[in-house]
């Protein structure tokens, strides 16, 4: 699903955000990819998106070859990859269902698809009921809900989550993990970002730890890393 081989990334001259990294991620996984401030998880994500190219290496999506997509082709290779942020990057002037339904017009999909597919979201995320809501009348795990839906509802079969807790208190951490969770177990290959050591040890995934460019560990952590 996703193959990364032998990737650096230097911003400048001798400095590398990312040195020789490789990894596979499978389809179906749920991996975390930890790290301090300046490990190269936000450069790692930013390849994945193509929005950055590696300075070396090469990087695989499925069958794609992300080096021979041309810049006219990025938007619709994006279309194969939810991505949820910290912030959740909602349109403010828009409500719930707005804002899912936005991301079903941005590929053209039909008005009859989009009446179908918002409302069946929304249940999923358990927002059904407030989908004439503004953004500014949710808390903040609501508006994480509504961007986990709209990430999801064009059927991508990765979901990319960076730091998706980062603005949530502890409850609501706990509720968007587990709705993460939830995905992953119908199919969605889940890559999470985060600092939320806590979350990590108590969820007992595979987790790929960068340090200063470099990937130092890559496990299934359980009993033995709760230390």
């Amino acid at each position: 699903m996703i193959k990364i081989e032998h990737v650096s990334k230097a911003y400048q001259a001798g400095v590398p955000a990312l040195n020789d990294v490789s990894m596979f991620i499978g389809t179906g996984e749920f991996v975390f990819i930890v790290g301090d401030s300046g490990s190269g998880k936000s450069t790692l994500i930013k390849l994945l998106l193509k929005e950055l190219e590696p300075t070396e290496g090469t990087i695989k999506i499925g069958n794609e070859d992300l080096s021979k997509i041309t810049h006219k082709q990025v938007p619709k290779f994006r279309r194969k990859i939810g991505v949820v942020f910290q912030d959740f990057r909602l349109l403010q002037d828009r409500n719930v269902y707005e804002n899912v339904a936005f991301a079903m017009k941005v590929v053209e999909a039909p008005n009859r698809e989009i009446r179908t597919k918002v409302p069946q979201m929304l249940s999923m995320v358990g927002l059904a009921a407030k989908y004439r809501s503004l953004p500014k009348q949710l808390s903040g795990g609501e508006q994480q809900r509504v961007a986990i839906a709209r990430a999801l509802v064009n059927e991508p079969k990765i979901l990319l989550a960076d730091e998706p807790t980062g603005n949530l208190d502890s409850k609501n951490a706990w509720d968007i993990m587990n709705l993460l969770e939830q995905i992953n177990a119908r199919g969605t290959t889940v890559v999470v970002v985060t600092h939320n050591m806590e979350i990590v040890k108590a969820m007992k995934k595979r987790v790929i730890t960068m340090k200063k460019g470099v990937l130092v560990s890559d496990e299934k952590w359980g009993e033995d890393n709760e230390d």
